[in-house]
Order: C-alpha cells, then sequence, then structure tokens
C-alpha cells in the first residue's frame, strides 16, 4: 500500500472534535488505545517518554526540549499536533521527518490490527484520526529505538491518547480557555483535564501561573504524591528584551539562550524546556550537558510562531494563535521592535468552536484593515460570523475565498507593509506554503543578487 493511499484513508477518518449533522461526538477514553497498543506488542512501553500537556506553548516547548536531546547525542522522538503542511511533521525522530514509506508502512499496520479488533469485537469501532496517528507514533519510537520521546497532548490530559505512556516527567505549560466544549468552561475544570497527566510519585514540571490552576495543580499533585520543579530559575532577567540571547545558569554553569522562537511568551516556554532537561540529566542520568541545551534551544525547529518571512518587499508575520491567549500573545509581539512603519493587514479565519468575538475584540483593532477567510474544514467558522465579528470591532474588512485569494488581495495592495496571518492552524499551515512556493518559483527565475527568499527567521 502507498503513501498516498494510507493519507487518503486517514483523512476520512472522523476527528474526535467533529460534531456535524449525522456524526456523533466521540466519547474519550484510554481504552481503545490501550487495546490497540496490546495488539501491536505495546510499543509504548519499550521506551522513556516525557509528557507535556497545557493549553498554549506546550508545542513550542516539546520542540525545544526534542532539539536538547538531539544534540545531546541522544535518540529522540518527537510528537506534536496538528500539522502545518504534511502529517508526517507530527512525527519526528532527530529533527526529521517521518519517512513517506515508513509512515505508510506504520498506517497499515496499524489499520490491520484495528481491522481485526473490530471484526473480533474487541473494539467498537475503528480508532479515530488521532489515535490512529498516536498509534503509529509509538510503534515508531519503539522500533527505532528511541532513548527518549517527547509527547505533546492533543487535548486536555486525563483522557487523551497520548496519556496511554508512564511518563518520567509531566510538564505542564500555561493553561487558559480552550476546547470548553470538551475540558470545562472554567479554568479549574480545565487543569483537572490537564493534571490527568500526573502519576502517583511521579515529577511535575510548571510554573505559576493562573491561581485556579495553581490550586487545582497543586491539590492534585499532593493527592498523587508528586515532586514539583518549579521552572522559575531558568525565566530570564527582569528587563530581557522579547527577542535575543539571554543568560541562565544551568547544572552548574552559564548558557545564553538564544532560540528562534520570539515573544515574551516563549520564556515561559524554554524555561519549562530547560527544566526538564536538567531534571533528565540529574535525576534520570541522561548524558545532557549545558552547551547541549544551549545548541539544542538554539537550533529547536517550530515554524509559525512569530515567524517572519521577507518577500517582494512585504514582511509577513504567520503565527498560529488559535484563542484568546494566543492572540494576547502574538498582539504583544507585534509591538516589538524591527517592523516595517507600514499599514499593517490581518488575513484571520477561526474554527466555529473558538471565541470568534473575543479574538476579534483582541486582534482586529491593531491591524489597518482585515481580510476575512472561510476554512474547508469541518469546524470552520461561517463566513457570516467572521464578518459580524469584523464589523463588531469597527474594523475596515474584506473576504477571500481561500488562502490564496487572501494573499494576493493583501500583497496586491499600494501600501502593503506587513501582513500577518494568523486565527487557525489550518489557515496559516496552507499560506506558509503558498508563500514558500512562490519563494521557490522566483529562486528559479531571478537574479541572485536581486532576490529576496524568506529567511524563515523568528521575530526580532
Amino acid at each position: 500500500m502507498s503513501y498516498a493511499e494510507a493519507i487518503t484513508q486517514l483523512n476520512r477518518m472522523v476527528p474526535e472534535l467533529y460534531t456535524g449533522a449525522g456524526q456523533p461526538r466521540r466519547k474519550f477514553s484510554l481504552e481503545e488505545i490501550r487495546v490497540l497498543l496490546a495488539a501491536l506488542g505495546d510499543p509504548h512501553r519499550r521506551f522513556p517518554a516525557v509528557l507535556i500537556a497545557g493549553t498554549n506553548g506546550k508545542g513550542s516547548t516539546a520542540s525545544s526540549l526534542a532539539s536538547i536531546l538531539t544534540s545531546a547525542g541522544l535518540r529522540a522522538g518527537l510528537y506534536t499536533s496538528p500539522h502545518l503542511a504534511r502529517v508526517n511533521e507530527r512525527i519526528r525522530l532527530n529533527h526529521v521527518e517521518i519517512p513517506d514509506d515508513t509512515f505508510a508502512a506504520l498506517y497499515f499496520r496499524v489499520d490491520d490490527a484495528a481491522q481485526q479488533l473490530v471484526l473480533t469485537g474487541r473494539l467498537a469501532q475503528m480508532p479515530s484520526f488521532f489515535e490512529m496517528l498516536t498509534a503509529q507514533a509509538l510503534l515508531y519510537f519503539a522500533e527505532e529505538q528511541v532513548d527518549l520521546a517527547v509527547l505533546e497532548v492533543g487535548m486536555g490530559g486525563r483522557l487523551d491518547a497520548t496519556n496511554i505512556v508512564d511518563p518520567l516527567l509531566s510538564v505542564i505549560t500555561d493553561i487558559s480557555l480552550d476546547h470548553t466544549e470538551w475540558l470545562g468552561s472554567t479554568i479549574t475544570a480545565i487543569s483537572r483535564e490537564k493534571a490527568g497527566i500526573l502519576r502517583a510519585h511521579g515529577t511535575l514540571i510548571t510554573l505559576p501561573q493562573h491561581p485556579e490552576a495553581n490550586q487545582v495543580l497543586g491539590e492534585v499533585a499532593t493527592e498523587l504524591d508528586v515532586r514539583g520543579v518549579s521552572a522559575t530559575p531558568y525565566m530570564p532577567p527582569m528587563g530581557t528584551p522579547t527577542s535575543g540571547p539571554y543568560p541562565v545558569e544551568v547544572l552548574g554553569a552559564s548558557i545564553q539562550v538564544d532560540s528562534p522562537l520570539s515573544g515574551s511568551h516563549q520564556h515561559r516556554n524554554l524555561a519549562l524546556a530547560i527544566a526538564a532537561a536538567v531534571e533528565l540529566a540529574t535525576t534520570h542520568n541522561f548524558p545532557i550537558t549545558p552547551a547541549a541545551i544551549a545548541e539544542g534551544l538554539r537550533l529547536t525547529q517550530w515554524p509559525a510562531r512569530l515567524e517572519r518571512i521577507s518577500q517582494g518587499g512585504i514582511e509577513w508575520i504567520l503565527d498560529v494563535a488559535h484563542n484568546p491567549a494566543g492572540a494576547w500573545a502574538l498582539r504583544a509581539g507585534l509591538g516589538g521592535a524591527g517592523l516595517p512603519n507600514a499599514p499593517r493587514t490581518l488575513i484571520f479565519s477561526c474554527l466555529r468552536d473558538k471565541p470568534i468575538a473575543e479574538m476579534a475584540q483582541i486582534l482586529f483593532p491593531v491591524f489597518d484593515r482585515v481580510i476575512l477567510v472561510p476554512l474547508h474544514a469541518a469546524r470552520a467558522a461561517a463566513l457570516d460570523d467572521l464578518i459580524a465579528a469584523a464589523k463588531a470591532t469597527g474594523s475596515t474588512f474584506a473576504t477571500a475565498n481561500d488562502a490564496a485569494e487572501a494573499i494576493a488581495l493583501a500583497s496586491g495592495q499600494k501600501d502593503s507593509g506587513l501582513i500577518v496571518v494568523s486565527g487557525s492552524v489550518y489557515l496559516v499551515g496552507e499560506a506558509r506554503t503558498l508563500l514558500l512556493a512562490n519563494s521557490e518559483r522566483k529562486t528559479e527565475t531571478a537574479a541572485p543578487d536581486t532576490l529576496e527568499t524568506p529567511a524563515g527567521r523568528a521575530l526580532p
């Protein structure tokens, strides 16, 4: 079976969060992934793992930690979600995406096992999209004999498929309101779901955050006799700029934290990654040195987080802010130095289960114009709802049929200076693919001394 066939079958699966007409919401449970993995030989028991949950920042933390492990000479698996352009992005080994042929082979092994379980009545239904990918990732990491796998929780924690592992460390990033339909409508309720990744007598790495989250995490940690490790010592000194290197003391040495991830909010994610690396070195004897931590942070690969691309005299910023907390972080990042003093355009869309009006109130007023784009996804917000949100803010706006049209409309204006794409991972991923493809076409035809190609660099 081919890679293309694997992707086609995978895309036919009903996502966990889809509640469209005639599609009942899936019941979240660890039992199905447990049965599936048992049929595959329990691959999740063949390597150690770090589990990272939270509302925002868990992907940045996970990718930074995996990069540190790679720089330390370890075989580091990384499982994240969602993806920007290709599903292979979710499963990586030492920065490299799982190869297409390996992806296909593992997919059909998992699919065959699942179908047999359904036929014999051991599974009531086929696994979901996320369960299939999680099983593939765990099988891949086991067969590649990784030294450690860093797993980003998909949603929540307690019943997320990734929570099937028994983690060496549980890391919890900042918690805010998101996925309220599934996780609860309060910080307290959501925090309890996130705290589901804690284990009795285990280790929790986190930072002080919202008081309700602090209280819940403290209560659950006490109940389970969890040892808490604060990442506060690895935060930058007061007054540190939102970008650029800063000193931190780790493992008895001073290093420069010089990450491509920009924005003051990333300081917290980087601190969590450093704390996890130090804990792995000191408590679990992983050969991680201060030099490896510094190099790993510098070489982290995690695009579309305040990612800046220069193309044709226009500055593009791509950021996957998809909830209010992310929108505030993007807004703060846009206040940094180094941006052109020119009109600002926002290309925006989001999913219908997001607080559209609140996100619009945060972002739209800081732009001169907004271009609204309907998504081609099961949970896409209706264009009428996007328009209503724009009107409520008094913003100047236009609409486009898709990302390609929005890019053409935004870049075709005489005073195009700074264009930001945000609001949905789906939109940002599509726009990024189009922009990079456009740059490659220009590379083939333009003279080297006049060509401006995207640097893919972080916002200065």
